[in-house]
Order: structure tokens, then sequence, then C-alpha cells
């Protein structure tokens, strides 16, 4: 009985023992149509929505949508933006019922979670127009 006992504790993950991050195409079958939203330490963060030819787009809730894509590099997720063409690079993570993001570009200060999914496109405002 003792055999068993340690077997099956021998089977479970260990805490503190991190997963290995998501590949590209992990990452691709599991955003591709889909609207993430995402949470930073218990508050709303922003949301991107998942296009074909790992396109995104990308708001901070304020309805201000930006365009991009993302590539894998070494390993990790590598976002460009039309306004901002220096990559920003995550290592995503599947826990439980969503995603853990890292800011690989300055991973103490950023991470991010999934807080929902939704299949309807992000709300993006017009371009804002004269004086």
């Amino acid at each position: 009985m003792r055999q068993i006992l340690l077997l099956l504790l021998m089977c479970l993950p260990l805490p503190g023992l991190a997963a290995e991050p998501m590949s590209g195409a992990e990452f691709e079958r599991y955003t591709l149509g889909k609207t993430l939203y995402f949470g930073l330490a218990g508050s709303a963060y922003g949301v991107e929505e998942y296009l074909p030819d790992r396109r995104v787009r990308w708001s901070f809730l304020d309805g201000k949508c930006k365009d991009g894509l993302w590539y894998e590099d070494a390993g990790q997720i590598c976002f460009v933006y039309d306004d901002q063409p220096t990559p920003q690079c995550w290592s995503f993570f599947r826990e439980g019922s969503g995603l853990r993001a890292v800011f690989e570009n300055d991973p103490e200060s950023t991470v991010l979670y999934e807080a929902r999914q939704d299949e309807a496109p992000m709300m993006c405002l017009g371009p804002e127009i004269g004086v």
C-alpha cells in the first residue's frame, strides 16, 4: 500500500516547477479566431483579437485599436504593431483554463493572465477626425 501511495505521489506535478512555454504552433492553435481579455494584478488590462495569418488587433480597453502581427522567435511569441515596430516578446503558458503571459523584454514588470475569451470581434472606435 505504501509503495502504491508513493508511486501516485511521484506522478503528481511538483509545485514550483514551471511548465514549458507554448510554441508558436501551440499558441496559434489556442488563439486563432478568438478574442482574449487579459488582466494584470486583479484589474482589466487589455484585449487582443487573433486573426488569420498571425495578424492581431490590440486595445487597452479604451476603444483605440492597433493592428499588428506576431511571430515566434527563440521560443518566445513576439508582437510588432503598426505604431510600434520594436518587437514585444512574451512567453505564454497554459495554466488552468487560460493563459499566463510573461513580458520577456522586462519579465519583472508585467505578468498578464487570461481573464476571459470571446469569439466576437472587439470594439474599435473609428479614427479621430478634425479639430
